[in-house]
């Protein structure tokens, strides 16, 4: 299955490549040109990595997606034009530059093609879709940040994605919805530092990627699949273990970045914001017990026509990377608080 894996990408290396380079043009490039061609180099390889293999769905999603991301990109190019010709409305322009820079992050409240595209995607396409494509737009956004904007904005998308994660059957679409969610706390850490941005950004590129990947190589879509593994106890508790730490429930790994985040909020006298993102974690908290704990009690039962479809060596190797990194990251974690 790890062959199966890493093969479904190598007839894409070059379009894939693309996406990486281009993003990298993006966020180091000396012009606000050079960070939109770099968009668009961006767009146009992952438009070619989510059109394949060619069928109908596919099709509608390369559609949708180039839609939404050229029109944000036309404004992004106009928001270029009018920042160097008319100076007079200079002071509008990061209002103008953050909502455009939302719109292609999928951020609440223009994120309904962002569950869309999301709920028909691959979980390949999805990872990058949830993590690698949000590195330039947020880039952007602090570049010419507006305070407040950005405030209500990581607000909204607390609100709306504890609402949308409520009796939610599809996995891909709970995925989204969590983007979404870690998008606010993404949005928050920008107000505070760089640098707590791109620790946050790390763990919680670390834990999609993960919840991706099980998802990937057990074929798992919707809620009622995870009853088809009932003699695979380990399997369950991995996927609770990524949900959770995506989450935020201490003492596990995810819980870190977010500690900092409050921390750092309550030191900037955020306290309102602060007890809405406390609130909104345990709900989603919540949210994610009550998808898994019904599977696990399920365990217990055999159905004689489910047969497993997984191999058990790459289930092995699947858990002891998930128990690994879970738990040597919780313990660098909270060595480094207590340093």
């Amino acid at each position: 299955m790890l062959k199966l894996f890493f093969y479904t990408w190598s007839k894409k290396s070059f379009f894939f490549f693309l996406l990486i380079m281009s993003t990298l043009i993006s966020i180091t490039s000396s012009s606000w040109l050079g960070c939109w061609m770099g968009l668009e180099i961006n767009l146009l390889s992952f438009i070619v990595l989510i059109s394949l293999p060619l069928n109908f769905i596919n099709s509608k999603l390369t559609l949708k997606y180039f839609f939404i991301q050229s029109i944000t990109s036309l404004n992004f190019l106009f928001s270029i034009l009018i920042m160097f010709t008319c100076l007079k409305i200079f002071k509008f322009i990061p209002i103008f530059m953050n909502l455009t820079m939302l719109m292609k992050l999928g951020s609440a409240p223009m994120h309904f093609w962002f569950i869309k595209i999301s709920s028909k995607l691959s979980w390949n396409n999805n990872f990058f879709l949830m993590t690698w494509q949000k590195i330039s737009p947020m880039i952007f956004i602090s570049y010419m940040m507006n305070f407040n904007l950005m405030i209500y904005t990581a607000i909204l998308n607390m609100l709306i994605s504890v609402k949308g994660s409520f009796n939610q059957n599809s996995l891909r679409k709970l995925m989204a919805f969590s983007s979404i969610n870690n998008l606010g706390w993404l949005i928050s850490t920008l107000l505070i530092s760089e640098n707590l941005w791109i620790l946050y950004f790390s763990f919680y590129f670390l834990f999609t990627f993960m919840t991706c990947f099980i998802f990937q190589i057990n074929k798992l879509f919707y809620m009622n699949q995870l009853f088809n593994f009932n003699n695979n106890f380990m399997l369950k508790l991995m996927i609770f273990l990524n949900f959770v730490s995506l989450s935020g429930l201490p003492p596990f790994s995810g819980f870190f970045p977010k500690w900092m985040t409050l921390n750092n909020l309550i030191s900037n006298n955020q306290l309102m914001m602060s007890f809405i993102f406390i609130m909104n974690s345990l709900i989603m908290i919540f949210v994610y017990f009550k998808m898994i704990y019904s599977s696990f009690l399920m365990i217990s039962l055999k159905f004689k026509w489910i047969k497993s479809s997984f191999n058990m060596k790459m289930n092995y190797v699947m858990n002891f990377i998930n128990i690994f990194m879970t738990f040597s990251i919780m313990m660098c974690s909270y060595m480094y608080m207590y340093i």
